[in-house]
């Protein structure tokens, strides 16, 4: 074989192997992308106030701890899996979040309620007042590892009540509050009537009230008792739904809330 032949095959080798290269380097940072998808949400677990364990997704999207953080609070009969496509749309718009499974709840988009769970096993009342305490739990957790910014508490029907009473009594936990369909759930509890009302008169962090449009005299005595000049509060033209799930993709009237709760939240984002 001539030495011309043998440089022109040497050449076609060398050409294809850095091909393969190429195509080997593409391919693993595709599978690098993917990952790094599947890895936003992330189980966790962490002890509640009175030692019980409790069960989030932490979708920690954004690596700097100045990031905007919001801690996720479900309905009742719910779970963590309200959030799941709303955690994610908040990623996008620059935030930090971690959806927790209160005691006191079942299940939603077919992720089981751990918390609520182990409390039923461990014999603890799983009732909505027992609940309060670990928002308290998830609230301290948020600010003790994960972030060093403004903390966020986002509650839906009971748990957007208990936000209110949260961020009234340890005003330190709470820089926002973005309350869906809060009302006065608690008087079959032996709650006064005006319960959320009276702990609304010393809640002074930017709050923001939504519901359905039905709702609307539920919480209307909350809203005016609140002490900061911050609020904003939402109702659709359309009928609306209840608790956060109005925020679902699935609902023609979701765009609308949206629009609501981007404007509200955009106080808390750096200009980029």
């Amino acid at each position: 074989m001539s030495a011309i032949a043998v440089s022109a095959r040497a050449r076609w080798v060398l050409v294809w192997a850095v091909a393969c290269a190429v195509l080997a380097c593409a391919d693993s940072g595709q599978e690098e992308v993917a990952a790094d998808e599947k890895e936003t949400r992330r189980e966790i677990t962490f002890a509640s106030k009175d030692g019980l364990e409790i069960g989030a997704d932490l979708y920690l999207k954004h690596a700097d701890e100045h990031t905007p953080f919001i801690v996720l609070f479900h309905q009742a009969r719910s779970s963590r899996g309200e959030y799941r496509e709303i955690a994610e749309r908040l990623n996008e718009l620059g935030f930090n979040c971690l959806a927790i499974d209160q005691r006191s709840g079942g299940a939603m988009n077919e992720v089981a309620n751990e918390t609520a769970e182990r409390a039923r096993e461990g014999g603890k009342e799983p009732s909505y007042l027992e609940a309060e305490q670990d928002l308290i739990a998830a609230l301290e957790h948020a600010r003790a590892v994960y972030a060093k910014g403004k903390v966020l508490a986002w509650g839906s029907s009971y748990s957007a009540s208990l936000a209110l009473r949260v961020a009234a009594e340890q005003p330190k936990l709470v820089d926002g509050l973005l309350c869906f369909a809060p009302g006065e759930y608690f008087e079959r509890l032996g709650k006064p009537a005006d319960w959320i009302q009276a702990a609304a008169k010393s809640v002074e962090c930017p709050v923001f009230v939504t519901s359905a449009r039905s709702e609307a005299e539920s919480w209307k005595a909350i809203f005016d008792a609140l002490k900061t000049a911050d609020k904003t509060s939402f109702l659709p033209e359309t009928e609306g739904n209840h608790g956060s799930k109005a925020l679902w993709q699935e609902f023609e009237d979701s765009a609308g809330y949206w629009k609501a709760v981007e404007a509200f939240l955009g106080r808390f984002l750096q200009p980029r």
